[in-house]
């Protein structure tokens, strides 16, 4: 770790490249022997193309990710690199192809880099609070050589439910300007509510059948009421 906390790669990151004269499909034999095609540009240097171990490149890409520098090793040569993109495959999850950006080390660079949040706030351990982390990345500019894998976020000052740390609050690296909109929101904490479940009133099963009795013998009476006579039509005689 370096001595601003952020955390710095403690060994060198380096790959040797081959040079490469197939393009497109006829690349595939290659790929099956382990190689990985790649293609390097960037500052003072022309674009071109290379092979690169898919095995160690994995490992690379693990420890420095998109804000580190990697060496790439060329013969007698040497130069600093920032892995640009990396094409997956969306079924295996492999790697199928790979820009570098060759920098100039004199020169500040645009990288988006990791957040990772440390330290323990007091609103979640005394009072029950949620931590909720709103960005997971930002951006800045900054000289190549002072380049992190990951910027630590100090989640000790959420003290209280709603207090919340800014872009701008987070501690950078040296040379390190912030591109993300300061007054963005990274982290905060939040009350937790239960949300109660609606009691639901116990059916009085008794009244039910006091009231379906009631309309029963009701409709009883009703069915036994007198039918009244006819009364006898007189003849009348004529």
């Amino acid at each position: 770790m370096g001595r601003f906390g952020y955390n710095v790669p403690t060994m060198s990151l380096s790959l040797e490249l081959e040079k490469r004269t197939t393009l497109g499909k006829r690349n595939a034999s290659a790929r099956k022997a382990g190689k990985l095609p790649v293609v390097v540009y960037g500052a003072k240097h022309k674009s071109e193309p290379f092979f690169v171990d898919v095995k160690v490149f994995k490992k690379v890409l693990k420890s420095a990710g998109e804000s580190t520098l990697v060496t790439l090793v060329e013969g007698t040569k040497n130069f600093d690199v920032l892995i640009q993109e990396v094409d997956i495959h969306p079924i295996t999850g492999e790697p199928l192809h790979v820009d570098f950006y060759a920098v100039d080390i004199n020169k500040p660079v645009e990288v988006t880099v990791a957040l990772e949040f440390v330290g323990t706030s007091p609103a979640i351990k005394n009072l029950g609070a949620l931590l909720v982390k709103v960005m997971h990345e930002i951006e800045i500019k900054i000289l190549p050589k002072h380049l992190v894998h990951e910027i630590k976020v100090d989640i000790s000052k959420l003290e209280n439910f709603g207090d919340q740390i800014h872009a701008r609050d987070v501690k950078l690296p040296e040379t390190a300007i912030l591109i993300t909109d300061g007054d963005e929101v990274v982290a905060l904490v939040k009350e937790i509510f239960e949300e109660k479940e609606e009691e639901v009133a116990p059916v009085d099963l008794s009244a039910i059948e006091v009231e379906k009795k009631g309309k029963e013998d009701k409709e009883g009476e009703e069915g036994t009421a007198p039918v009244p006579e006819k009364k006898q039509e007189k003849s009348e005689k004529k």
